[in-house]
């Protein structure tokens, strides 16, 4: 079941390091931007994004796959079309198995995928979908 309730937004909202899936070297478009706000507020953000080398001033991963175990991926956060993210969520699952670092996915507004969701569920992960991160931390933690 996906997390709703702010006492859980708030306990997903307190991990650290992010891996952005979609993320943009565009500044004005929300996967840019959105990762920007994370970065100001304290969120490592690790960006995914196969036609970018750096974003943000970090490296950019071409699939989260390619992100390295040394670094600890606390949370998946979303910025494909709802089409996409159920191979996002899996390839988050595999990682959280072989890695033991994902421990949630968060499909951005308006990006909704229940089956995949049912998937992170059974898997043991948090998911959070049709919600923006930043939105949530501004109404939550800031």
């Amino acid at each position: 079941m996906p997390i709703s309730d702010d006492d859980r937004l708030r306990s997903v909202l307190a991990h650290e390091t992010v891996a952005v899936v979609g993320c943009s070297t565009t500044p004005g478009k929300a996967a840019h931007d959105i990762p920007a706000y994370l970065q100001r507020h304290g969120y490592h953000v690790v960006p995914v994004n196969p036609f970018a080398d750096e974003i943000l001033g970090e490296t950019a991963y071409d699939s989260l796959a390619d992100v390295p175990e040394s670094i600890d991926v606390d949370l998946v956060n979303v910025f494909r079309p709802s089409e996409e993210a159920g191979d996002i969520v899996d390839a988050a699952i595999e990682r959280s198995e072989s890695a033991g670092d994902v421990d949630v996915v968060w499909l951005q507004l308006d990006i909704t995928d229940d089956e995949a969701g049912e998937r992170a569920c059974d898997a043991g992960l948090g998911f959070v979908q049709d919600k923006c991160m930043k939105v949530e931390h501004a109404r939550l933690v800031d």
